[in-house]
């Protein structure tokens, strides 16, 4: 998703199900108020897209490590990243106020391979589809 479609997604496994959030300090009004909030992100991307289909305008910030610590630290109003538990983000006083979108493994493959290796990759899938706890 953070790539933007340059491969092909052709099965989700199933595995490593979790969620992107967008997650706040505990009590704020990130919604409220019509200043521009700032978010900080591991994954810019899908977060430019998920505001941009609310109509909002927001700073991104693009952070790599201890997200979380955003917040606390006053650099950004809220963050978007991958939450499983959520127990890192209670950990750091910060609560989900909103879901991005679901995840999960996928096999994925580059466009020039599909093209090359199409009948290797197909007999690929078929045998992770056969395989797969469903």
């Amino acid at each position: 998703m953070e790539m933007q479609g340059k491969f092909f997604e052709l099965v989700d496994i199933g595995f490593g199900r979790c969620k992107f959030a967008l997650a706040t300090k505990k009590g704020s009004k990130f919604y409220g108020g019509f200043d521009v909030k700032t978010v900080a992100t591991k994954y810019p991307n899908i977060t430019r897209r998920f505001f941009e289909s609310k109509g909002m305008d927001v700073d991104i910030i693009k952070i790599e490590g201890s997200v979380e610590l955003a917040p606390l630290l006053e650099l950004a109003d809220g963050i978007v990243d991958i939450v499983e538990t959520g127990t890192t983000l209670k950990e750091n006083g910060l609560e989900v106020i909103e879901d991005v979108c679901p995840i999960s493994a996928r096999l994925i493959v580059n466009m020039v391979s599909m093209k090359m290796r199409q009948q290797e990759i197909e007999n690929f899938v078929k045998l992770v589809e056969e395989n797969i706890d469903k």
